[in-house]
């Protein structure tokens, strides 16, 4: 997979791009990741990628000049496959998804997350300031909130996105069991996780995690993940199908 992600502050996003999973990631080179300058695409002296709103107001929009051409620059690039973007769009040709971070876009969840992953390339737009100028939406083919609040920029946004997806890529994690336990991959909370030592200031690991019986550990996780999910995220039990064993042990749950 390859990434590319447009910002004004690109130092923003560089320092967590060279951590933990998305370091291996592009060690193992099962993606690419590139961050560019959108000043790098302005043409005057000052390098000005932001002006005042029309209509007046305040804070200052970003311009569509230098999001077209980083568009196109990165496109250029890319060997084209497929030459269609969705309908009415007016942007650059290409396959590659442009991801504009917006709060006005579709909420991200994990099966956005799974879907991203299975993508060739990215492109995400990291907008600033009061806002971006509306013309950048015709190379947009994607909008996508991480939630209802403000942030400063983009970049956060992104790399939580970034994070996300890219833990998904086959190969990114030592063990395929890791992401298939990790909450909400199948819908539901994560149970709890307990190492050495067995007993820490008079908490004690659970025995039944000491026992060595596999299918009764894999019982025990199943119903505390039934348990955490109902008294934290009880909406989470109507959106997937539960097993007649889980309507069982809902059951048990609630009679204790």
């Amino acid at each position: 997979m390859r990434i590319d992600i447009l910002t004004l502050f690109p130092n923003m996003v560089k320092g967590p791009l060279k951590e933990s999973i998305l370091k291996r990631a592009q060690e193992k080179g099962l993606v690419k990741i590139n961050v560019l300058d959108i000043r790098s695409f302005t043409h005057n002296k000052h390098r000005t990628a932001d002006d005042a709103p029309y209509g007046g107001g305040a804070g200052m929009v970003l311009k569509p000049e230098p999001i077209f051409e980083a568009v196109e620059f990165i496109e250029s690039k890319v060997p084209r496959k497929v030459a269609t973007l969705p309908r009415g769009r007016q942007g650059p040709k290409s396959k590659v998804k442009v991801i504009l971070m917006s709060p006005q876009g579709k909420r991200f969840d994990q099966g956005m997350a799974k879907r991203m992953a299975k993508e060739r390339h990215l492109i995400f737009i990291c907008g600033h300031y009061e806002g971006i100028d509306e013309r950048i939406k015709r190379v947009v083919t994607d909008e996508i909130s991480i939630g209802d609040y403000v942030l400063t920029g983009g970049e956060l946004a992104s790399l939580v996105v970034i994070d996300a997806l890219v833990r998904l890529i086959p190969g990114v994690l030592g063990k395929e069991e890791s992401i298939i336990r990790d909450s909400f991959y199948s819908g539901l909370l994560d149970h709890p996780h307990y190492t050495r030592p067995e007993e820490y200031r008079g908490m004690r690991v659970p025995k039944i995690l000491l026992s060595g019986d596999h299918k009764r550990i894999a019982s025990w996780r199943r119903k505390e993940i039934l348990r955490r999910t109902l008294k934290r995220r009880p909406d989470l039990l109507e959106e997937i199908k539960l097993s007649n064993e889980d309507k069982r042990l809902i059951k048990e749950i609630k009679g204790e």
